[in-house]
């Protein structure tokens, strides 16, 4: 899957928070976008395949620090469609019994192990009518290449002027860390922070009074390159001549520890995720996977930790679908024929695609209760 659709999810979906304090994750939603797309019709399958049009999954399976796990369960009298059973491999199949104090517990179990306890329970909530619950748990663990040091700052200015914070403290002789992008947000200044195997975190800091909405879709945007400013030119980044025991340009971050914790209803922007016109009760959103079903919840629950030693994050993502009801039909006179078998009769057996007549019979003696 090309990380393209999903980061550009993603920067949708941030352009619409406020300044409030918040964590999302396009990554963790889009997988299942992205399968509800590929068996979806109508109105609901053009919304979806708008928004997530590469349904193959992440290939997260080498990586020492990400997982990504899919979770899948139905209610045992759901038809579903052969194609959906083909597509979602057996393994990660459940059971729905219908009994929200046995069904709960499990997708909760699931979401704790899935994240390593990071988040103890599912977004959504199992009713009476859930036929249906998708489910994604991202999970994100990595140290730094090389640590902070941690103590404590006090800015002097700012929102946080006075307040005695957590400080983490870094020197190092890599500038090339920083990069000053030149965005329609105006400049950003762009930290790499290295994780020691296969994962970073790029911490993006706009001018003053730039909001969130504007900076982290325009931070998302420029990782993929674009133009840039002098490293001098960056918000929050000055330049002084240090005493030092060689010449080499030095990189010193002074920067804060942290903790988000965020839930998101999906439903309250459904038409971000592609997912306005699956909600409809009356329509057959989703025949690849058994008729007349409709989105009824779609929650994210996120967390994320940045400390001296490392980053650590989750995301639980879950849809649950629930049965839906066919428009209703005008009445009208129809013919009825009518046959009664009650005295022997025959049978035969047909294969389909060649009319081959595979067993043919005669009933006399029908089984007796």
């Amino acid at each position: 899957m090309s990380s393209t659709p999903a980061n550009a999810l993603t920067a949708r979906w941030a352009a619409l928070i406020d300044d409030r304090q918040t964590v999302l994750s396009g990554a963790g939603a889009y997988p299942l976008l992205a399968l509800l797309a590929r068996h979806a019709a109508g109105p609901a399958r053009d919304e979806l395949s708008a928004v997530a049009p590469d349904a193959t999954p992440y290939d997260l399976a080498a990586s020492p620090t990400t997982r990504l796990a899919l979770g899948f369960w139905a209610r045992r009298e759901l038809r579903l469609n052969p194609a959906w059973l083909r597509a979602v491999p057996a393994s990660m199949r459940g059971e729905l019994t219908g009994d929200r104090a046995v069904d709960q517990p499990v997708l909760d179990r699931w979401a704790s192990t899935h994240t390593d306890g990071q988040i103890p329970k599912m977004p959504i909530t199992v009713t009476p009518d859930t036929a249906l619950v998708l489910a994604s748990a991202l999970s994100v663990l990595t140290d730094w290449a090389a640590p902070f040091q941690e103590g404590w700052c006090e800015p002097r200015q700012g929102p946080w002027q006075g307040r005695r914070l957590i400080g983490l403290h870094r020197y190092g002789r890599d500038p090339r860390a920083l990069r000053v992008a030149d965005t329609p947000a105006g400049p950003v200044s762009l930290l790499t922070v290295a994780g020691a195997a296969d994962v970073d975190v790029v911490l993006a800091l706009g001018a003053p009074g730039r909001p969130a909405g504007a900076v982290l879709p325009a931070a998302i945007r420029a990782l993929a390159g674009g133009p840039t400013l002098p490293d001098t030119a960056g918000p929050g980044v000055t330049e002084e001549t240090v005493e030092a025991f060689d010449d080499r340009p030095q990189l010193a971050v002074h920067t804060v520890a942290f903790r988000v914790d965020a839930d998101h209803d999906l439903l309250d922007r459904a038409e971000l995720y592609g997912l306005a016109a699956a909600t409809r009760r009356d329509a057959d959103n989703f025949p690849g996977i058994a008729p007349l079903l409709y989105v009824s919840q779609a929650r994210q629950t996120v967390t994320a930790e940045f400390s001296a030693t490392g980053f650590r994050a989750a995301a639980v993502t879950a849809i649950a679908i629930a049965p839906g009801s066919a428009p209703p039909r005008h009445r009208v006179r129809a013919r009825r024929v009518s046959l009664d078998v009650d005295r022997p009769f025959g049978f035969l057996a047909v294969h389909r695609p060649t009319g081959l007549v595979l067993v043919a019979g005669w009933v006399t003696e029908p089984t007796p209760r």
